[in-house]
C-alpha cells in the first residue's frame, strides 16, 4: 500500500502563487509515475498534471499548461505542483494520486490511478 499526504492548500488572490506538496510513504518504492487532479464545486475530478517518477517526464492539462509546473523529489519521495497567475476557475479541491504500474502513454483518467490522497483546498478570489 502507498499512503498520500497532501499540504499546501489555502485562499490566495487571482495571479498569486501556491505550491502544494504531495508526501508519499509506505510501499513508495513501487511508485511508477504521481498525478494532480482537482474537483471543484459540482464538477467532477479533472486531470491536472502527472510526472514519470524515474525520468521526471511531464504532462498538463490545457488549461494549466504554462502555469503550473509539477515536480519531484525522489529522496523524499514528494511531488509538487506550483501553481502561478492562478484565476478563480483554479479554484477546487487538489489530490495527488500514484500509479503503481509501468505506463507506456500519459495517463490522465482518474481510474489510471490505484492511490489518492485525502485532498486539499485551493481557493482564489478575485
Amino acid at each position: 500500500q502507498v499512503q498520500l499526504a497532501e499540504s499546501g492548500g489555502g485562499l490566495v488572490q487571482a495571479g498569486g502563487s501556491v505550491r502544494l506538496s504531495c508526501a508519499a510513504s509506505g510501499r513508495s518504492f513501487s511508485i511508477y509515475g504521481m498525478g494532480w487532479f482537482r474537483q471543484a464545486p459540482g464538477k467532477e475530478r479533472a486531470f491536472v498534471a502527472t510526472i514519470r517518477w524515474n525520468d521526471g517526464s511531464t504532462y498538463y492539462a490545457d488549461s494549466v499548461k504554462g502555469r503550473f509546473t509539477i515536480s519531484r523529489d525522489n529522496a523524499k519521495n514528494t511531488v509538487y505542483l506550483q501553481m502561478n497567475s492562478l484565476k478563480p476557475e483554479d479554484t477546487a479541491v487538489y489530490y495527488c494520486a500514484a500509479l503503481n504500474r509501468p505506463f507506456a502513454y500519459w495517463r490522465t483518467g482518474e481510474y489510471d490511478y490505484n492511490y489518492w490522497g485525502q485532498g486539499t483546498q485551493v481557493t482564489v478570489s478575485s
